[in-house]
């Protein structure tokens, strides 16, 4: 099944940047390390996936967006998280808590 996996993960990034940017605005680079840095190799961020999920959150208006400087000054678009952001976020996390609590009571039975 190894579409699945990606399938998954395809379905989590919208979370994950949501959470990322739920600390503050970011530019895409500094989501992707964000997110990587607290998954490690078990979530790499694919730059395409990645914007794609930007673009995708941005039209919903789950994100604005404003262009800056970034640390080492280029022109770069940061994201920040809006109130319906904020509202799918904690529905995201609730949905992905009760799906995690249904596979993990699936695996475990003897």
């Amino acid at each position: 099944m190894p579409g699945h996996t990606d399938d998954l993960r395809h379905g989590s990034l919208d979370l994950l940047v949501l959470k990322a940017v739920s600390w503050g605005p970011m530019h895409g680079y500094t989501i992707a390390k964000w997110i990587q840095e607290r998954a490690g190799d078990d979530f790499p961020v694919i730059d395409a996936a990645l914007y794609k999920a930007l673009h995708r959150l941005e039209e919903d208006g789950a994100l604005g967006a404003e262009w800056g400087l970034s640390e080492n000054n280029r022109r770069a678009k940061y994201y920040s998280i809006t109130a319906r952001g904020r509202q799918l976020l904690r529905s995201e996390i609730a949905g992905w808590r009760r799906y995690a609590a249904a596979i993990e009571a699936v695996i475990t039975t003897s």
